[in-house]
């Protein structure tokens, strides 16, 4: 997830959006009343009711084709060739969005030659306006020094040097590199560790670039972890041309490819907010009219068969990578409540009850507190054991590995429903559970989740053979 750093320069894109917007609106008026008498004297009533379509219209058009291209999506590290390209790319959109207006409303004489001003008007004032700015911001931060981004960069790779070169010459990117380092004896194993120190006891980090072929599963894991507790934006930096993946965002800082997180769709703030309303609604039904009467049952006869707790508690790796205490009943004997080995078919450490439990999946109906607390989702990619991550990470591109926990971890998920769950006996067992973690990451929908739930709830009356 991106966060948004700096007091004020959050500011920028909704204030160009609005001047956009007064633009392409006031020119509407100069051009298709003024210079057309005929609608003048037609629509001269609250400014002709015409022109108030043609405001709504192209008001809700411009800020779809603008999200669609990404047109506001302009940052400090954006060449003046990449804005120019998204200009024209605007245009002709817009060029489209108009026309069809016009079409559509035939009562609307305006002649090809009125239209093409229009347009040309707009886009010469826009465009102008967009590149005046983005220079201004570049001098103001060179000349004033502010608006500046406080960076650690970990690694010294080509990449990674490439990108300490570029900060250092471009004054007027406004980007500052934090010294971590001040002894160059270090070995890297050293380097790694003072970064996660000081990005841990300084408050002013604004952004991490980690160079990940020089990085451990594990090492990534814990810069992740750090940037999300944080709240600092962490970006990668590839060595080789071949570790470039769909599962992350490629930008271009001059000429240096550098990998972001991809923000996916169930990080976007109205995404979330409806999943994790159906996740609460969904967990409150079931703790209410199911385990606020089977914990009590279960209980008792998980008890009654062997000492220990009702419930199996341990620590998994959530969004971002964030440890949490995941829940299950009991279905160990007492003497292997601690033992982290995945359970095989016919294992004897299973009780009696643990076997029935595990079977029918019911050991995993305590997860609904989880979501209901904010660790799980109902659905999403099923959670690895601590133990397992790091094994788990070195049969898997490490980019999707780290894509994968993204987001909240789910107590069923597409890996499940299409036989990929419980033990894993060989390695295309673990690859197939991330292609689908992945694929339901990247083509989520509230109706995806409900198909999930229901193919779960299929699978459990038909029986798994992978549940034991």
């Amino acid at each position: 997830m991106n966060y948004i750093r700096g007091r004020y320069s959050w500011l920028m894109r909704p204030v160009l959006i609005v001047i956009d917007l007064i633009t392409i609106n006031y020119l509407s008026l100069i051009f298709f009343d003024l210079r057309n008498k005929e609608l003048i004297s037609y629509y001269s009533e609250y400014l002709n009711n015409k022109q108030l379509v043609f405001t709504v219209y192209v008001t809700i058009f411009w800020l779809i084709s603008t999200t669609f291209i990404k047109f506001y999506k302009i940052y400090r590290f954006t060449s003046a060739i990449q804005i120019f390209s998204l200009i024209v790319k605007q245009f002709v959109f817009f060029a489209i969005i108009v026309l069809a207006f016009i079409g559509l409303f035939r009562s609307v004489d305006i002649s090809a030659f009125v239209t093409l001003n229009y347009l040309l008007s707009c886009f010469a004032i826009i465009g102008a306006f967009k590149l005046i700015s983005y220079y201004l911001l570049k001098h103001i931060r060179l000349y004033f020094k502010g608006n500046l981004r406080r960076v650690v960069i970990v690694g010294e790779g080509r990449g990674a040097n490439e990108l300490r070169s570029l900060f250092t010459t471009k004054k007027d990117l406004g980007y500052t590199i934090l010294e971590v380092n001040k002894s160059r004896e270090n070995n890297q194993k050293d380097k790694i560790n003072n970064a996660l120190q000081f990005i841990e006891t300084h408050s002013e980090v604004d952004e991490i670039y980690c160079s990940i072929d020089e990085m451990t599963e594990s090492q990534i894991n814990q810069f992740v972890k750090i940037a999300s507790l944080k709240k600092v934006n962490i970006k990668f930096i590839p060595n080789k041309e071949d570790n470039f993946t769909k599962s992350l965002n490629t930008e271009f800082y001059s000429y240096t490819p550098v990998l972001t997180l991809k923000e996916v769709a169930l990080n976007n703030e109205i995404n979330q907010i409806i999943k994790r309303s159906f996740d609460i609604g969904f967990s409150l039904i079931v703790i209410v009219f199911v385990l606020s009467w089977l914990v009590p049952i279960l209980g008792i006869i998980i008890k009654l068969e062997s000492k220990g707790p009702i419930f199996f508690k341990h620590k998994r790796h959530g969004l971002n990578y964030n440890e949490f205490t995941c829940y299950k009943f009991r279905s160990l004997s007492r003497e292997h409540i601690k033992d982290v080995n995945h359970v095989k078919q016919n294992d004897e450490r299973l009780t009696r009850i643990g076997k029935f439990i595990r079977r029918t999946s019911i050991d995993e109906l305590p997860q609904f507190f989880n979501t209901f607390i904010g660790n799980m989702s109902v659905v999403g990619p099923r959670p690895h054991m601590i133990a397992y991550t790091s094994d788990y990470s070195k049969k898997i591109d490490k980019y999707k590995f780290t894509y994968r926990h993204s987001v909240k971890p789910g107590i069923t998920g597409l890996a499940q429903i299409n036989g990929f769950r419980g033990e894993v006996k060989s390695d295309s067992d673990i690859v197939n559970r991330i292609k689908y973690d992945i694929f339901y990451i990247e083509n989520w929908t509230l109706f995806l989740d409900i198909k999930i739930i229901i193919q779960t709830l299929i699978n459990l009356v038909k029986g798994d053979k992978k549940a034991y």
